[in-house]
């Protein structure tokens, strides 16, 4: 299991545009890739694709990004459309290898 954080700060000058938070990887069948934000999880898929979900989908009751995300399902990067200030915080990549899950 390969876990990556990051604490982002939304730029002001940038507020509104896209912004990417890159895996880093090409995902595999035996892969699953979750997002979390600030401790929640707000995107996941399996390397297989039979599973995939974005914020709300993933976390009842989280609406903070109400259907901005995007989520890469080749590479499992994170897109972030319109930014806000409020997008600011930690976000954290884990991926996990099914055979050691």
């Amino acid at each position: 299991m390969a876990m990556h954080s990051e604490d982002l700060r939304i730029d002001p000058r940038i507020e509104g545009d896209p912004l990417t938070l890159h895996s880093g990887v090409e995902i595999n069948q035996q892969e699953k890739i979750r997002w979390y934000f600030n401790g929640g999880r707000i995107a996941q898929i399996t390397g297989d694709l039979s599973f995939a979900c974005t914020d709300v989908q993933c976390n009842e009751g989280t609406e903070r990004f109400r259907g901005r995300l995007k989520l890469d399902h080749q590479t499992g990067s994170l897109t972030i459309m319109n930014t806000r200030i409020t997008h600011s915080g930690e976000y954290k990549l884990k991926i996990i290898n099914s055979k050691s899950d």
